[in-house]
């Protein structure tokens, strides 16, 4: 415990420092930000057009977003546990703004859980890349659909709806759920309600219930999540949570469970942030011992704002 401590402290060092260094660093950083831009815009551009209907109304708004991120959660019994995520967005104009174009390598519709890195599901270690078309009757419209290949260049086809309600001026109620075929895999869903409450503009709790429904192994994969966010300015937020996951065969059953404080820092430039977690795990294979680790990411934003 004590090296996470050490290591946590030396992180967070670090990126102050390179915070305090903004002006100094070399334009290389901006120029590779300018040309990655620059790189999926075209992109947006050529997708655009490859399904513009009228050849008169070409479109020169077409953009697209990239996220770019890399990571490593080293914990005691597991060392070597690297992650990235690459996703890509494009608004296709052309096409009303009612279609995008969503090229990930993971499961971008599946909520940010850190205990998704434990691999409890073990489908999160199979080739998630997915290249889909969504698509929205009207531009604000809480259902849309998916189709493309995704999981192993398995041909899906996905629904979702998402809606809202105000409680009151502090809290609301969010809830979600998708319906999804995949060829190998076969029928799936997943639903989920999110209860928050603003304790002050700068400070919000979090209680979220997830259920996912797998068509393949015949059983659900649930998890309950507790949740204090923090912002403390426009550059640096908390987030401490306490996690659960389990199973429902051969009965209702508890996997893992989990607690973690996730700093997120904005540094250098407004398009580049990163992430320290340290965490304590207990998982079932693990006869529920304590394992210590820590997660650090750099994450890239590429695109207007």
């Amino acid at each position: 415990m004590n090296q996470v401590v050490r290591l946590l402290k030396v992180s967070t060092l670090l990126i102050f420092y390179c915070q305090a260094q903004e002006n100094k660093e070399p334009s290389w950083l901006d120029n590779m930000h300018e040309n990655i831009v620059e790189s999926v815009n075209d992109s947006a551009l050529w997708f655009d057009e490859f399904f513009m209907l009228d050849q008169n109304s070409l479109s020169t708004e077409a953009l697209g977003e990239a996220r770019i991120q890399f990571g490593w959660s080293p914990r005691s019994r597991e060392l070597n546990n690297f992650e990235s995520r690459l996703k890509l967005r494009y608004k296709l104009p052309n096409l009303k703004n009612r279609v995008d174009l969503v090229l990930s390598d993971y499961d971008d519709e599946q909520a940010d859980n850190p205990l998704h890195n434990t691999k409890i599901d073990n489908r999160s270690e199979q080739n998630r890349f997915s290249l889909a078309l969504q698509w929205k009757a009207k531009p604000d419209s809480g259902l849309s659909h998916r189709i493309g290949i995704g999981r192993r260049l398995q041909p899906f086809v996905k629904s979702r709806y998402r809606s809202s309600l105000n409680l009151s001026s502090l809290a609301d109620l969010r809830f979600e759920t998708s319906a999804y075929y995949y060829s190998n895999d076969g029928f799936g869903t997943d639903f989920s309600l999110l209860y928050s409450y603003l304790f002050t503009p700068q400070s919000m709790f979090r209680f979220n219930n997830q259920f996912y429904f797998r068509g393949k192994s015949d059983d659900w994969l649930w998890q309950h999540s507790w949740q204090q966010l923090t912002q403390f300015d426009d550059k640096i937020a908390v987030i401490n949570g306490f996690y659960i996951e389990g199973l429902s065969r051969p009965n209702y059953h508890l996997k893992e469970y989990l607690v973690s404080s996730r700093w997120r820092v904005n540094a250098l430039r407004d398009w580049l942030f990163f992430e320290i977690e340290p965490f304590v795990t207990w998982r079932k294979d693990e006869r529920f011992s304590p394992s210590y680790g820590i997660s650090l990411r750099v994450e890239g934003f590429f695109g207007h704002t």
